[in-house]
């Protein structure tokens, strides 16, 4: 089991290239570059983009395009998709586009693969792959990928670049799917607890206790996405925090906008359903102070133990968003 301490866990973050009310996402892009370049000379582990289509606060649609933008401005911090969603893609496009960046960053770029479509109905539609099928044939994309970075191909087609090349998969979930599949394969696995907290006990111990060693790896390793938010006051972090709640509550009803300003005045935004509903979604956000955040973090590593922590993290100003992290780091250290 991982050790307690968080100096023996890595840390990383999740970034969805965030547009905020009156920016356009040219400044989403630019302030993306920056907060990598940030964790780069910081510390952190990794920094990973999500693939999102048709969402107005998120301009990380063309996830392997930011990847290469991300990596070109840094030198040795891990970049890569947390993830790419794999059933809106052919398998032989993807294990390209990344054979592509690891041709050019060698070492440094990850493949996170989710299942989901990452946007609604229509918009999926409008991706041009089959829904039905490509869902329940997630496995056998995994399998096809993997196999176009061998040093075979896959059935005589071959990914180039891409063959040889041995990107590292990560399989990602909100469920317990991805997290018997990871088992199955042997792959790492990263849960999104940060916006479903529900199945996260339940997948970490199917992952774990299902775990089949593999090429990749001897032994699971299991991310667990997190959301902090920490200032200078448990008032000051309350205050940033209602950025991301505005925006989660336009998205659930349906009208999803770019980050919004904080506001002082929320309970005249939501109704108390909203709220609980809300908060119970967010369960594993951590804002406050650093002595609240990190007692919190402390509590929620003993319980859960995993191998790294991604952090997530919806504030509104950049240069404050930067601060909770390099706080969140000095409680790491």
């Amino acid at each position: 089991m991982t050790n307690n301490k968080f100096g023996h866990v890595p840390l990383s973050i999740l970034d969805l290239a965030t547009i905020r009310e009156d920016f356009n996402e040219a400044d989403a892009f630019q302030n993306s570059k920056s907060l990598v370049q940030f964790a780069e000379k910081t510390g952190f582990h990794r920094y990973w983009v999500a693939e999102h289509h048709g969402i107005a606060g998120v301009a990380s649609s063309a996830t392997a395009v930011l990847i290469g933008f991300l990596a070109g401005h840094t030198e040795k911090i891990r970049v890569g998709s947390g993830g790419v969603m794999l059933p809106n893609h052919s398998p032989l496009i993807i294990a390209e586009q990344f054979g592509t960046l690891t041709t050019m960053y060698p070492g440094r770029i990850d493949l996170g693969l989710g299942r989901a479509p990452g946007t609604d109905f229509k918009t999926a539609r409008a991706l041009r792959r089959d829904l039905h099928e490509t869902v329940e044939a997630f496995p056998n994309s995994v399998m096809e990928l993997g196999n176009y970075f061998s040093d075979e191909g896959n059935n005589g087609i071959v990914a180039i670049p891409g063959r040889g090349l041995h990107v590292p998969l990560y399989l990602l979930g909100s469920s317990t799917y991805s997290a018997k599949l990871a088992a199955k394969f042997g792959l790492p696995f990263a849960f999104a607890s940060h916006f479903a907290p529900d199945e996260l006990e339940n997948a970490l111990e199917l992952y774990r206790s299902r775990f089949e060693p593999s090429d990749v790896l001897d032994e699971p390793y299991a991310m667990v996405t997190v959301s902090t938010i920490i200032s200078d006051t448990v008032e000051d972090a309350n205050f940033l925090a209602t950025s991301g709640y505005l925006s989660f509550l336009n998205l659930t009803r349906g009208a999803p906008t770019p980050l919004p300003k904080p506001v002082s005045d929320m309970d005249q935004r939501w109704s108390e359903y909203e709220k609980h509903a809300l908060q119970h979604q967010l369960k594993y956000s951590f804002i406050g102070d650093q002595t609240k955040v990190k007692k919190e973090l402390q509590q929620f590593m003993a319980v859960h133990q995993p191998d790294e922590l991604i952090v997530a993290s919806n504030i509104y100003d950049p240069a404050l968003k930067q601060k909770s992290y390099q706080l969140l780091f000095d409680i790491w250290q």
